[in-house]
């Protein structure tokens, strides 16, 4: 494929897609955005890790190669657009990218790029693993009973981005015909969102949970949604969700309901569902009761954040993006740019390392993967950690950003 705004590397080869999963060469060509703000300091720190976890698990008989793409502020600085075409051509084309947090303005300014680059790459799984480090700061008495994995469709909901501002054409114009042809009274003084969930992502995603869950040895798949409200969206998204459980995965699944009218659960998923609100306080009360949750898009973002801050936060939270159809994914921190603390090399890089192993266990490097979390974990119980966790352990070392990279690697033996 040819670029004008880049130069691809000379070596290195294309990651492929087959049959349902990556095939990956032993010299890949992968993508990566460094982020705005603390992307100046994390995606170093990480490339540490992540080059050192390679080299130690294969001896330099496989190597990544780096693909450097522009996207954010750094695109702004160059005279770009924020997230230029060849940038989504390019992950497009080498299907693989890993990136730091890109800013997204609040309010006006132009709009969320991570939500524009799952939309635009069809990236409709965003899979969040959430579990327990020991030696993480947490507020819980049992943070290590909560392992769950998220899976929040990524493409509709409220970010679908459908909305217009109070006063503008397009709001009157809506209320109007909400108005006269719907018989729904809306205020006029109204900004305007649209919600779709559609029959045909929902059950995309819920076969994406579901076949991770056999995948994995996962235990159970909850349907998380306030279908008691919003029937005809959210209460869809359960129907439809239950609908693949029976129409394509009949003899590997059960319900909740089959199981009370006297069906074995032995050796199969268990379906379930929860309303959103409620499953809050079921993830803090009961959080070993579930495992693979799948839910529409602003659930997931709650959700996912909520289970976070049980066991560490968002700085110790990977996440991915992920089309299980065509094998694109994007591995992402899951945090935002902090820009007080970009330059200081002072941050904890963890959310972005750990999406990097969730990538290279995508790729089926697990070796990569597994000495990346060996290497957390050591360097956790080490206490030499940054000062977001140092300041809560008793006995820690505080230190840098780029020390605590080098710590990881440290523990990898």
């Amino acid at each position: 494929m040819e670029f004008k705004l880049y130069k691809p590397p000379e070596e290195g080869e294309l990651i492929q897609f087959k049959e349902g999963k990556p095939i990956t060469p032993d010299n890949p060509i992968i993508c990566r955005i460094r982020g705005d703000g603390i992307g100046v300091d994390i995606s170093p720190a990480a490339e540490i890790v992540f080059n050192a976890a390679v080299e130690r698990a294969y001896g330099g008989k496989r190597k990544v190669v780096w693909f450097d793409l522009l996207a954010g502020e750094e695109a702004i600085a160059k005279g770009l657009d924020p997230l230029p075409q060849e940038t989504i051509d390019a992950i497009s084309y080498f299907k693989v990218a890993i990136k730091g947090p890109l800013t997204t303005p609040v309010g006006g300014g132009y709009r969320s790029l991570n939500v524009t680059l799952r939309q635009v790459l069809d990236l409709y799984c965003c899979v969040r693993p959430v579990r327990y480090y020991p030696g993480v700061p947490s507020p819980m008495k049992r943070p290590d009973l909560l392992n769950i994995v998220v899976f929040r469709e990524n493409t509709e909901d409220v970010y679908a981005g459908i909305e217009w501002a109070k006063d503008t054409p397009e709001a009157k114009k809506v209320i109007e015909f909400l108005k006269n042809e719907m018989n729904v009274k809306v205020r006029n003084d109204s900004g305007i969102g649209i919600k779709p969930i559609s029959e045909y992502a929902s059950k995309r995603l819920v076969r994406a949970a579901i076949n991770y869950a056999i995948k994995h040895n996962r235990k159970s798949v909850t349907l998380v949604h306030k279908g008691n409200i919003m029937k005809y969206t959210e209460g869809a998204f359960r129907e439809w969700g239950y609908e693949v459980a029976k129409d394509e995965f009949s003899g590997i699944t059960v319900t909740e309901k089959e199981i009370k009218d006297g069906a074995s659960a032995e050796g199969k998923i268990v379906i379930k569902d929860r309303i959103a609100d409620a499953m809050f306080q079921q993830l803090l009360l009961r959080p070993n009761e579930y495992d693979v949750i799948a839910t529409p898009n602003l659930n997931g973002d709650y959700v996912s954040d909520a289970c976070a801050a049980q066991v560490g936060g968002l700085g110790m939270a990977p996440g991915a993006n992920i089309n299980y159809e065509n094998g694109k994914a994007i591995f992402e921190a899951t945090h935002g740019s902090a820009p007080k603390h970009a330059g200081k090399d002072e941050v904890n890089p963890s959310s972005l390392i750990l999406s990097g192993a969730m990538m290279f266990q995508y790729l089926g490097w697990t070796e990569v993967s597994d000495l990346i979390i060996k290497g957390i974990e050591g360097a956790i119980k080490s206490k030499k950690v940054t000062y977001d966790l140092a300041r809560q352990i008793e006995g820690a070392t505080k230190v840098k950003c780029s020390e605590f990279a080098r710590e990881i690697v440290n523990n990898m033996d």
